[in-house]
């Protein structure tokens, strides 16, 4: 397909704001939103749900892995440093193994888990939630501001919910970044991002380390 730059207004998937120009890179049409300052790729180059499966089950992402745990500590860390005895949380976006869980489990917390391909039940998303972990998800939603509705629906008031991401920066180097070229990589969040994602739902937010984000639901 074209990367063709000529289209009529773009709403923002992240914040709904109207304030995009585009953004193409390696032959992908992406946007800008000016006012979040998320970049998303086009909806004409969003992949299937089949080739997102397929790309999804090419992970080996163990759970007994000693450096994949120290990778999820990064966000398990802070946010068990915030979180008290007992809390009930969700794992959105397990995959087909949730590592996640199973940390937080042996932290004394409750576990449920989610992912619309290898943990399909919807009846998880009808309860409420002291925390939810989201590694590794957030670039993969397709309608992001859907998604972050969602989620808010699920989280208790003063609950967490805690998204690890990489961090879009460098705009010279955005068409070879390797994070870009996983194509189920559909959406970039800035930090101000954040900022702006936590302001319109009135959550309080916190930035521990780069790539990582507790956002608190008052």
């Amino acid at each position: 397909m074209d990367c063709d730059t000529d289209t009529g207004p773009v709403f923002c998937r992240v914040c709904g704001q109207a304030e995009t120009k585009p953004f193409p890179a390696a032959g992908i049409l992406y946007h800008r939103c000016m006012h979040c300052a998320a970049t998303f790729m086009d909806a004409a180059y969003l992949p299937s749900q089949e080739a997102e499966r397929k790309r999804y089950e090419q992970h080996r992402n163990e759970s007994d892995d000693p450096g994949y745990r120290r990778f999820l500590f990064r966000i398990a860390g802070p946010l068990l440093d915030r979180l008290w005895p007992g809390c009930r949380g969700l794992d959105f976006g397990c995959g087909p193994v949730s590592a996640m869980a199973r940390i937080m489990e042996g932290k004394g917390h409750f576990m449920c888990i989610y992912d619309p391909f290898f943990a399909p039940d919807e009846t998880v998303l009808e309860r409420a939630y002291d925390f939810i972990t989201c590694t590794e998800v957030a670039e993969h939603f397709h309608y992001p501001k859907s998604e972050f509705e969602r989620l808010d629906g699920c989280l208790k008031p003063g609950g967490y919910l805690a998204i690890m991401t990489c961090f879009q920066t460098d705009d010279e180097r955005f068409a070879n970044w390797y994070y870009r070229r996983d194509f189920t990589h559909v959406v970039f969040y800035r930090e101000e991002t954040f900022g702006v994602i936590a302001g319109q739902r009135g959550w309080d937010l916190e930035i521990p380390e780069k790539d990582v984000v507790l956002l608190r639901k008052p």
